[in-house]
C-alpha cells in the first residue's frame, strides 16, 4: 500500500492502452503501472484478468480500466470481491484516447478518496462524477468534502 500521505500507485489495465492514456495521466501528474510495464510484452497480452485484478489488489493497486460489460463479467467480480481490489471503470465505449484520460482526471479527487477507502469496490468514472456499481454499501464519494 501506498504511504498513507501520498497518492496510491494506480494499475491501468490494457483496455486502456499501453501508451497514450498512461502517458496523459503521468502528465496530469498520476503515478501508476500499466499491464504491459509490469507483465512485459507480448506477455501482458496472454495474462487473464482475473489474475492481473487479483496481483493489482494483492500489490495495493486501485485499478483504472475499460469495461462496458463489467456489471455481466462473473469471473471479474468474483476476482475483485475475493481479493478486495478497488477499480476504477469506464463503461462508455468509443471515447478516443484524450477522453478516456479526461475522464479520470476530472474525478481524480473523488477517485483518491475512493482509493483510500478498503475493497472491493467497482466505481463507473462518468464525465463529471462516480457511480458505484458494486457493492451498493460503499460511500459515496462523487460530493464534496
Amino acid at each position: 500500500m501506498s504511504q498513507p500521505d501520498q497518492p496510491p500507485r494506480f494499475f491501468v489495465d490494457r483496455s486502456l492502452g499501453r501508451i497514450l492514456v498512461p502517458r496523459l495521466l503521468r502528465e496530469a501528474g498520476w503515478n501508476l503501472i500499466t499491464l504491459a510495464e509490469h507483465y512485459g510484452m507480448p506477455e501482458d497480452e496472454d495474462v487473464l484478468d482475473v489474475e492481473w485484478i487479483e496481483e493489482a489488489a494483492r500489490q495495493g493497486w486501485p485499478v483504472l480500466m475499460k469495461d462496458k460489460k463489467i456489471r455481466h463479467r462473473q469471473a471479474e467480480i468474483g476476482a475483485v470481491v475475493e481479493h478486495q481490489a478497488r477499480c476504477f471503470v469506464i463503461t462508455r465505449a468509443g471515447l478516443k484516447a484524450d477522453e478516456y484520460a479526461q475522464r479520470f482526471i476530472a474525478n481524480q479527487q473523488a477517485i483518491l478518496r475512493a482509493a483510500a477507502l478498503p475493497g472491493p469496490f467497482i466505481y463507473a468514472v462518468q464525465a463529471d462524477r462516480l457511480d458505484l456499481l458494486y457493492p451498493k454499501t460503499q460511500p459515496d464519494t462523487s460530493s464534496g468534502e
